[in-house]
């Protein structure tokens, strides 16, 4: 007599990465880093970053840095979903107040769409999942650098109060953190591409890694600031519901746009990814400029929002990385990875 294994459907997304992004989540509500264990996990978290980029810069030849560079039409499409596409959205949820949402949260959900692109987890996911990497790195480093201008101005545009200037601190530790590392692989690249390119595989565990990394450390930081109190589960709930309608509208403006634009699948993945995803390490410190004291509350549904996209992502980023290639696609790849 023969035993039956259970297994779960086929069409239930359980992926272990999925199962660790949870319970990253969760060993941060349990044990929120705080004090000295909050500044050692803030720099840990950049050192990650940092490392990431490094490893890209490494792997990445210099012709391909550069073509990602010149992809003006791609770094100019994310920054239109980013900055254009989003900020509309977040203005039609003023209609969702006051029956589903609070003024607050209202204010919090339109600050959220005003806010850059993340970078880090976007070049990851479009790695996974095979996409156009040079492009993506290059987008979410463009808009992070607008964001720092751009992102003050709408707000003070769009939301109104004191409003933030151009930061050269912040420019700066966009330059540091993650320009020069990739520029510091790319120099040391003909020592150590080779060995990267035979050893793939660590880099996605860097990829994943730091994406959980940055995870606790955010959502520690929400923990400990008491953010989760000052609201209802109700609006909690309604909050919720409000921004995976957004993420799913992004979702599908991002991959069939950039399609009817013309562009190839690798490019569609960098497109999806950058120009669907916010930057919580970027909207965070910028909400304290911007609301001050109500900070905290302000950055409520940026942070929920960033969870849901990195687990919503992840999805995508894994089956995308199962999806077909055509041959000379493939044999292009195969030759990137000798090489």
């Amino acid at each position: 007599m023969s035993r039956r294994t259970l297994k779960p459907p086929s069409w239930l997304p359980i992926d272990p990465y999925i199962l660790a992004l949870i319970g990253t989540v969760v060993l941060a509500a349990l044990l929120p880093a705080s004090g000295t264990a909050a500044e050692v996990a803030g720099g840990a978290s950049t050192g990650a970053v940092a490392l990431l980029f490094f490893l890209y810069g490494a792997r990445l030849s210099t012709a391909e840095a550069l073509e990602g560079l010149k992809h003006w039409r791609l770094h100019l499409t994310v920054l239109v979903c980013t900055f254009v596409a989003f900020p509309l959205l977040g203005l039609a949820g003023e209609g969702l107040v006051p029956y589903v949402l609070t003024p607050q949260l209202q204010e919090g959900l339109l600050f959220l769409c005003l806010v850059p692109s993340t970078i880090q987890s976007s070049i990851a996911f479009t790695s996974i999942a095979r996409g156009n990497v040079p492009a993506a790195i290059c987008a979410g480093s463009f808009s992070s650098i607008a964001g720092i201008l751009l992102t003050p101005l709408l707000a003070a545009l769009l939301i109104g109060g004191s409003g933030g200037g151009f930061s050269a601190d912040a420019l700066l530790k966009i330059v540091l953190q993650l320009l020069v590392p990739f520029l510091a692989g790319q120099l040391l690249r003909r020592w150590i591409g080779g060995f990267l390119g035979r050893h793939r595989k660590v880099l996605g565990f860097v990829d994943r890694g730091s994406i959980l990394l940055v995870v606790y450390t955010a959502f520690s930081e929400g923990m400990v600031a008491g953010i989760w109190h000052q609201v209802t589960p109700a609006r909690l709930g309604a909050l919720l519901a409000a921004e995976a309608v957004l993420l799913a509208l992004m979702l599908t403006l991002t991959w069939y746009g950039a399609k009817r634009l013309g562009f190839d699948r690798r490019d569609r993945i960098a497109i999806q990814f950058a120009g669907s995803k916010k930057s919580l390490a970027a909207g965070l410190p910028m909400a304290s400029v911007l609301f001050g004291a109500h900070a905290s509350l302000a950055v409520l549904p940026l942070m929920l929002f960033h969870q849901m996209q990195l687990m919503v992502c992840a999805v995508i980023a894994k089956r995308r990385s199962r999806d077909p290639l055509p041959k000379d696609r493939a044999v292009s790849e195969e030759a990137v990875t000798v090489g």
